[in-house]
């Protein structure tokens, strides 16, 4: 369970943006007029949406989204469960940790289970998760604990932001914070900085 509450951003510096669109472009922030890209992938919203239009037949993000809310990506996605039948302890690895994304799709039992909001659930998992890795390296090697996703891939897509603050958590162990810009109407006007928090 997840809980959502506002941060404060008043000495901000360093801090990373993760701009996720279309594709998804990363800056290194050191303070007003001293930024830099760092990173970036092809991997992003339109791969997101591109994949479940072809998965599951939806036309627009939304469908999209609101389809992954309702799906288990598990019975897409396999486990380290599903490899070692429970946890990985040697590497501190718990057994619902997805090792492979769509890991269960080349058996023919488990594509005939899969229904299209599980398909959907498990893209979004993947397009996120593939996100947030790289988010991570590029704070470990900017040596930044602070990292601000933004963009309209997060628009309506509280689903992805709880995954990102999870993730950036977990594998931290609580030294990176993930915070995001509220997103507010349509068009996505962005207004207070808020995090999530005991995911």
């Amino acid at each position: 369970m997840c809980e959502k509450a506002a941060f404060d951003f008043r000495n901000p510096y360093p801090y990373l943006v993760v701009n996720i669109g279309s594709g998804v472009s990363i800056l290194a922030v050191r303070g007003p007029n001293n930024y830099k890209r760092v990173s970036g992938t092809s991997v992003g919203g339109g791969t997101f949406l591109g994949l479940c239009c072809l998965l599951t037949g939806c036309e627009t993000f939304e469908e999209a989204i609101r389809l992954a809310s309702q799906g288990d990506s598990t019975h897409v996605d396999k486990s380290v469960r599903d490899i070692y039948g429970g946890d990985y302890e040697k590497f501190q690895l718990t057994g619902n940790t997805v090792a492979s994304s769509f890991g269960l799709m080349n058996m023919a039992e488990r594509r005939d289970m899969a229904t299209k909001c599980d398909l959907a659930k498990a893209t979004l998992t993947t397009i996120t998760n593939n996100i947030g890795s790289i988010a991570r390296m590029c704070a470990v090697t900017e040596k930044i604990e602070r990292v601000v996703f933004v963009g309209n891939f997060l628009r309506v897509n509280t689903i992805s932001m709880k995954l990102l603050a999870s993730a950036m958590e977990y594998w931290s162990k609580g030294a990176t914070k993930a915070l995001f810009l509220e997103h507010e109407g349509y068009f996505g006007a962005m207004g207070c900085l808020m995090e999530y928090m005991r995911c």
